[in-house]
């Protein structure tokens, strides 16, 4: 039997993790932003696997490892924007050039990665 309060605690810690992510977004920290929208699907698949599986998730920060492992059916392009958030995840846990990155990820194009994760993390919660 699954416990209950495992996975609604990762799906609490993911909602916290995006709220934290739109006060990024505001604040104009939009590696900040990024680096929080990719914590919280992390955590809202890792409470999905434990709601599936009744085990408790590896320490892995893939996404894509927890879509396999829960063997999760989605859509082409949830899957390529979880590919790709889990790829950008490490220079914006780890950037090697800061500055590079402020370059890269705009306003615009940090907003388009904040709706895209809020719409993932709800769906993902759904499931």
């Amino acid at each position: 039997m699954v416990n209950v309060e495992k996975y609604e605690e990762w799906f609490f810690q993911s909602d916290y993790d995006m709220e934290t992510a739109v006060d990024m977004f505001k604040m104009g920290r939009f590696i900040y932003c990024i680096f929080m929208c990719h914590l919280s699907l992390e955590k809202a698949l890792k409470g999905l696997f434990i709601k599936r599986t009744g085990e408790f998730p590896s320490k892995s920060h893939s996404l894509i490892y927890f879509v396999e492992k829960i063997g999760l059916e989605m859509s082409d392009s949830r899957y390529e924007f979880l590919f790709t958030l889990n790829k950008i995840s490490i220079p914006t846990r780890y950037p090697e050039d800061l500055r590079k990155l402020f370059a890269t990820y705009t306003e615009k194009r940090t907003e388009e990665i904040l709706n895209q994760a809020k719409e993932t993390q709800i769906w993902i919660k759904q499931q």
